[in-house]
């Protein structure tokens, strides 16, 4: 049966298979959506009233049974009924059912287009808010653990081969200067979610009188999407460019897991984490694995690839509405909520992470300091070139000795005695204020 659809006309059915096959998962998504919706049309009502097209005592009573609504969405006593197609549809069902005739007068100048699209985006604003709240989060935390351990010396690698000495404060401060720059991505993500589409009708706008700076400002959009055919066609285009975002953070925790995954590792032995949070072995009793990293490292790729599944979706699809549309939101809306786990997780596991002492005291890593020892016969006066031969050789005799029991002195910005974390917070802060 064609159940209650906002676009069912008097002696027409869906047959079920059809109806099954056309809404498919979308309302499990479309719960997301309901409190964005009902804000959309509060604010599209109240313009409505603005231009004389729903009168003051209308308003009156959408108002209140929206609001009303409202509360039971944000209490978690919202569903979205059987014989009911989507969030839209419930909503206007429920307020027609409360306040009668006034109810059915809300979808003036609309079209169901326009309402996906501004829920989409009230909805992807709000949650890119919360994922870089989580970032932000993590970041403190990676600066916090940067100062406390930038004394405690671990090896540097390159091509996976023992290369210079490093620190944990640089390597904890690496990845807090690299979400700085994941930040960025997200940042202008949120700069293109933060436009306003309502008004556009099903994607060349109406004749009636709209006021679409009015329900710009309602909303608090940064500004409006200007052109009604390209408010439609930022569909899926938005969601790609919120997918670039939380692809960039996505990179970072899977490289951060990676590393912890093998500097856990017995052979590496640089850090461990209580027994609660790590996993054993059914048949081997040593076991103590990174399992949280393991999924975070795996979950993140997955993240990484969700760009790439929207570009195969919505690439090539000439300009208007698409029903393949509705597939963004079973793309990017479990991404979303699985890079935030994994940002809460991430700063769960380093919250309890446990530094090891003295590794570079282990013989094999005496050849981290041949360049210590070439800078030394520098700073003798040796030309650097005779400085590199003189320590090849004594490497290739096996003679190279050199006692860094002294201590390491590295004072430029960035290096293992000045981390440049003062720099990096204050580059974090001016981020962060893009998204004010």
């Amino acid at each position: 049966m064609s159940g209650n659809k906002l676009w069912s006309k008097a002696g027409t059915s869906t047959s079920e298979l059809i109806e099954t096959f056309t809404v498919g998962r979308d309302k499990d998504f479309d719960v997301l959506l309901a409190e964005y919706d009902v804000l959309g049309s509060l604010a599209h009502t109240e313009m409505l009233a603005s231009v004389g097209l729903l009168s003051r005592e209308d308003l009156a009573q959408v108002k209140e049974g929206l609001t009303t609504i409202l509360g039971e969405i944000r209490a978690g006593n919202f569903v979205i009924d059987a014989d009911v197609e989507d969030v839209h549809s419930q909503v206007e069902l429920l307020l027609t059912n409360r306040i009668g005739e006034a109810g059915k007068k809300i979808h003036s100048g609309r079209s169901r287009n326009d309402q996906v699209a501004v829920d989409i985006k009230l909805y992807l604003r709000a949650q890119i808010l919360a994922v870089k709240d989580e970032v932000a989060a993590l970041f403190d935390l990676l600066i916090k653990l940067s100062e406390q351990y930038k004394d405690k010396l671990l090896p540097g690698y390159t091509h996976l081969q023992i290369a210079m000495p490093s620190s944990f404060g640089l390597w904890f401060g690496a990845y807090a200067e690299s979400l700085v720059d994941d930040l960025e991505v997200l940042a202008a993500s949120y700069q293109v979610a933060n436009k306003n589409p309502l008004g556009s009708g099903a994607g060349y706008g109406s004749s009636f009188p709209l006021d679409r700076e009015m329900t710009t400002k309602l909303l608090h959009f940064r500004t409006l999407n200007y052109n009604s055919v390209y408010a439609q066609m930022s569909r899926g285009k938005t969601e790609k460019i919120v997918a670039m975002g939380l692809a960039a953070v996505g990179a970072t925790l899977s490289k951060l897991a990676m590393d912890c995954c093998l500097y856990i590792n017995q052979n590496f032995g640089f850090i461990s984490f209580p027994p609660e949070l790590t996993t054993g072995s059914s048949i081997m009793p040593h076991k103590k694995n990174p399992d949280v990293f393991e999924l975070i490292r795996a979950k993140c790729n997955r993240i990484q690839a969700t760009p790439n599944e929207l570009t195969l979706l919505i690439n090539n699809l000439p300009s208007g509405y698409h029903r393949d549309m509705q597939l963004t939101k079973e793309i990017l809306f479990p991404a979303i909520e699985e890079e935030k786990a994994c940002l809460r997780m991430t700063q769960l596991m380093l919250s309890h992470i446990e530094i090891k002492d003295n590794i570079l005291k282990d013989e094999k890593y005496k050849y981290l300091f041949s360049v210590e020892a070439v800078n030394e016969l520098v700073n003798q006066g040796v030309p650097f070139r005779e400085a590199y031969r003189q320590v090849g050789n004594q490497i290739d005799q096996g003679q190279f000795h050199f006692d860094y029991g002294k201590g390491l002195h590295h004072t430029h910005t960035g290096s293992i005695g000045n981390p440049g974390n003062n720099g990096i917070a204050a580059e974090m802060k001016r981020v962060l204020a893009k998204f004010e």
